[in-house]
């Protein structure tokens, strides 16, 4: 393909991420239809925290690899939104640490669900490949696959979560961890097209930035498939 212009190359990236987007996924739509118990989604809660856990970490090292000073301030301010170092118990892990107790999760199930031999692989994979993208990938794929592959999913796809959600009797401050990015999201996900932009200079990087959020888009998806497979399908067998 030719060397897209900024609205054509926005456009590549946000349909990337369609057709493998976990609004589609089958265990989506049973969260949106009321289909899930507590119980499950409180499983749920501990395979996502060790997912997110340490997306504050890992959007320091990006921002440490940051060579362009506009860039940089960009990214601290998503940094700082997912650190929120002024309220320390309003940064997204223990938001969601909330949201699992909520559920009838303990803090500490969570926290030694690895240790116990719980974390899926699938999860464990879309953890190790948001270090390699912060960490190795060049900076327009980072950026790409973090911001806008599945940051940019959220603000579509977690009202269908809170919505069911509401319905089964969690309180607001129960679901802040939803409302926090179907707020602060899609500013991170304009955020990331305006870095893959800035750093995608060549057709060849700009192919690599769309296939990084394909790549990243179905990865979620097939954490999301392991998830559904052990507290849906292995208990309806």
């Amino acid at each position: 393909m030719a060397k897209l212009d900024e609205k054509a190359f926005y456009d590549a990236l946000e349909d990337a991420r369609k057709p493998r987007g976990s609004g589609k996924h089958p265990f989506t739509q049973m969260w949106a239809e009321g289909k899930l118990s507590r119980e499950q989604l409180g499983q749920w809660a501990i395979q996502h925290y060790y997912y997110i856990s340490v997306i504050p970490p890992q959007f320091a090292v990006l921002y440490a690899r940051m060579t362009d000073p506009v860039g940089r301030h960009l990214l601290m301010e998503n940094l700082v939104g997912e650190e929120m170092p002024h309220a320390p118990e309003k940064s997204h892990p223990n938001l969601l640490l909330k949201f699992a107790r909520a559920c009838g999760v303990s803090e500490e199930t969570v926290l030694a669900a690895e240790a116990d031999g719980e974390i899926l692989s699938g999860t464990r994979a879309m953890r190790s490949w948001i270090w390699e993208l912060a960490s190795i990938r060049p900076l327009h794929e980072a950026c790409a696959g973090i911001m806008v592959a599945l940051e940019g999913q959220l603000p579509t796809l977690y009202p269908l979560y809170i919505a069911a959600l509401e319905k089964m009797g969690f309180t607001e401050d129960e679901l802040e961890f939803f409302h926090i990015h179907v707020e602060n999201d899609t500013e991170h996900a304009a955020v990331g097209l305006q870095l893959c932009h800035r750093f995608a200079e060549t057709e060849e990087a700009q192919r690599l930035a769309i296939e990084a959020v394909r790549g990243s888009s179905s990865m979620r998806y097939t954490m999301l498939s392991e998830i559904q497979a052990k507290l849906v399908l292995s208990q309806a067998a």
